[in-house]
């Protein structure tokens, strides 16, 4: 296997825009880093365990049933509107508003299974990189560290950069601005999916 390979791909399919990195931006932006750290943490985790479950096997059982695979997009994809349209309606967090909470690490970890970028991803890294000279379980286990590892960084740059615009955008107006566009960018996602 060619750690140097893996990385460079675990790195530019990580930082690279997708659902989970526009949520973190306005994760970011709205909610601070600090109180993003679970969805981080969730986005990480759920994608780990995604990642070893598709070196697993998973993933050819969507080669050779596709209407699985079509099912999961349509889900992904309506779940993507859905978060779209919460990102893009989100307004400024005022102190001791509850109304508006950070993702949770239960519910980023699950998004993981319908984010159809993530499928991708794990996809690839398991057509690509999975070694045959080796046990398959430990194949899996070492493509999926070399992700959890290299995916930590990038996707905090994302929840740090959001923060970073968040403390500046004092203005409500030009937040709610920022909040619909990163919303339509994620129904660009959805559109880029599904051509």
């Amino acid at each position: 296997m060619n750690l140097g390979a893996l990385i460079i791909f675990a790195f530019v399919s990580s930082i690279t825009p997708g659902p989970n990195n526009i949520m973190l931006w306005g994760s970011g932006m709205n909610f601070g880093f600090p109180r993003s750290i679970p969805h981080l943490a969730g986005i990480n985790i759920g994608f780990a365990s995604l990642i070893l479950v598709t070196n697993l096997g998973l993933g050819t059982i969507f080669l050779r049933f596709p209407v699985i695979s079509l099912a999961l997009r349509i889900i992904g994809s309506a779940y993507l509107l859905y978060l779209a349209f919460k990102v893009a309606t989100a307004g400024r967090v005022v102190e001791g508003e509850t109304a508006s909470t950070p993702m949770t690490f239960a519910q980023a970890a699950a998004f993981q299974y319908v984010n159809p970028k993530a499928w991708i991803m794990a996809a690839t890294a398991a057509s690509a990189f999975l070694p045959e000279s080796q046990p398959l379980l430990v194949g899996a286990i070492y493509i999926t560290a070399v992700f959890s590892v290299v995916n930590i960084p990038c996707i905090s740059t994302w929840a740090l950069a959001g923060s970073g615009i968040g403390r500046l955008l004092t203005n409500d107006r030009r937040r709610q601005m920022v909040n619909a566009v990163l919303g339509l960018l994620l129904v660009g996602t959805v559109v880029l999916i599904n051509v």
